[in-house]
C-alpha cells in the first residue's frame, strides 16, 4: 500500500509516494532524480549510499523510506551552493576532494563526501583517527585513503580559517 509522506531533502520540501519496503536510496535515485546517491552493495557495506539524516550519516540503502517523513536529508546534490557544480559553487569538503586528488573513480566519493561533512559539523579539528573513525563505513577501493585523508584535513584547516599549503 502507497502512502505520500513529505521529506526535507537539500532544504527543499519535497512529497513522495512510498511503499512499506522502499528505501531512501530507491526513493531519492528514481523518485526524486538524485542520482548522486549511488547504489553500491545494497546491504550496508561499501557506504557509496551514504546520506545524511538530521545530521547524521545513514546508508540510504537501507533505510526504509516510510521513516523519513518530515526529516531533513541532505544529499552530495545538497552540498553545492544552490545545487550547481562548478568550481564556485563547491563546498569547502568538495572543492579540496578535487583540488587535492582525493577521488579517482568517484563511485564512494558522494558517501564520503558526506561522512566527512557531517565529521567536520561536529568536529572542525578532526584527528587522524577521528577521520578513519567517520570513514570507516566508506569504502573506496581505488585511492589508498590518502590522498581523502589529505583531503579533510585540508578542508577542515580550510573550515576554521587557517591557510593550508601543498608542497
Amino acid at each position: 500500500m502507497n502512502r505520500t509522506i513529505e521529506i526535507h531533502v537539500n532544504g527543499k520540501p519535497e512529497r513522495v509516494s512510498v511503499r512499506p519496503y522502499d528505501t531512501l536510496s530507491r526513493v531519492l535515485r528514481e523518485e526524486l532524480g538524485l542520482t548522486g546517491t549511488k547504489r553500491g552493495c545494497d546491504y550496508g557495506g561499501c557506504g557509496a549510499c551514504t546520506v545524511s539524516i538530521d545530521g547524521l550519516p545513514v546508508y540510504s540503502c537501507m533505510y526504509p523510506a516510510q521513516y523519513c517523513e518530515g526529516r531533513e536529508i541532505l544529499t552530495v546534490e545538497g552540498l553545492s551552493k544552490g545545487g550547481k557544480v562548478s568550481e564556485d559553487s563547491l563546498s569547502i569538503v568538495q572543492r579540496s576532494f578535487l583540488m587535492n586528488g582525493g577521488l579517482q573513480c568517484g563511485y564512494c566519493t558522494n558517501g564520503i563526501l558526506i561522512s566527512t561533512e557531517r565529521l567536520l559539523a561536529k568536529n572542525p579539528d578532526p584527528s587522524l583517527n577521528d577521520i578513519r573513525e567517520a570513514l570507516a563505513g566508506n569504502i573506496c577501493r581505488c585511492t589508498g585513503y590518502g590522498r581523502i585523508v589529505e583531503s579533510i584535513f585540508v578542508a577542515a584547516s580550510e573550515m576554521r580559517g587557517q591557510e593550508t599549503r601543498r608542497e
